[in-house]
């Protein structure tokens, strides 16, 4: 008997403990202040693809190479588009040499960047859905026309331009009011 009391008391302990656990841990909100308040910080999905790319960090090297290929005011046309972002480690990747000579010239450089931006907004549903209804590859075409093949390899969504170069997607679904952006970790058409 004493054991069955001792058993529901502990219960009832952990039931309250834990209520109080999520209690601590679940958002709440507060009520509106009538005194005036810094502006926070606006959302990024009330940016266009260029403005967004340029509030992250780690992709200050893709930013650069849209400014030195002029590309700035595609990225915020109507769109909508689907922006495959090279972060910075991908292009440090590429020969310093070879990168150095694609950032002086603006028409290369723009046949670089315009190979990771797809006409039309694909966020990580849309991908998959593509490659399942391909049977394990679906093939985008780039803004100019050129081809990404996507599938998976190693459990991870990877891009294939036409020169054989790979890059995986790490991460998805970046909103931006023209489009959306999928960071990954190589360049393509870089060769």
């Amino acid at each position: 008997m004493k054991k069955s009391i001792l058993i529901v008391t502990v219960t009832i302990l952990t039931g309250l403990l834990s209520n109080n656990l999520f209690a601590q841990t679940t958002p709440t909100t507060t009520p509106p202040s009538t005194t005036a308040t810094p502006a926070a910080k606006p959302d990024t999905s009330a940016k266009d693809i260029q403005a967004t790319l340029a509030d992250v960090a780690d992709l200050t090297s893709l930013t650069a190479a849209v400014k030195a290929a002029n590309l700035d005011a595609s990225l915020k046309a109507a769109g909508p588009f689907t922006v495959f972002a090279p972060n910075n480690a991908a292009f440090s990747s590429i020969p310093k040499t070879r990168l150095d000579s694609l950032m002086k010239d603006p028409v290369k450089l723009a046949t670089l960047v315009n190979a990771h931006v797809i006409a039309g907004k694909y966020d990580k549903a849309a991908l998959i859905k593509a490659i399942v209804a391909g049977k394990g590859t679906t093939t985008l075409k780039t803004v100019d026309g050129q081809t990404i093949t996507v599938g998976v390899a190693n459990k991870k969504l990877q891009l294939k331009d036409s020169q054989g170069n790979t890059a995986e997607v790490t991460s998805f679904d970046t909103p931006a009011t023209n489009g959306v952006i999928h960071g990954v970790n190589g360049v393509l058409m870089y060769k």
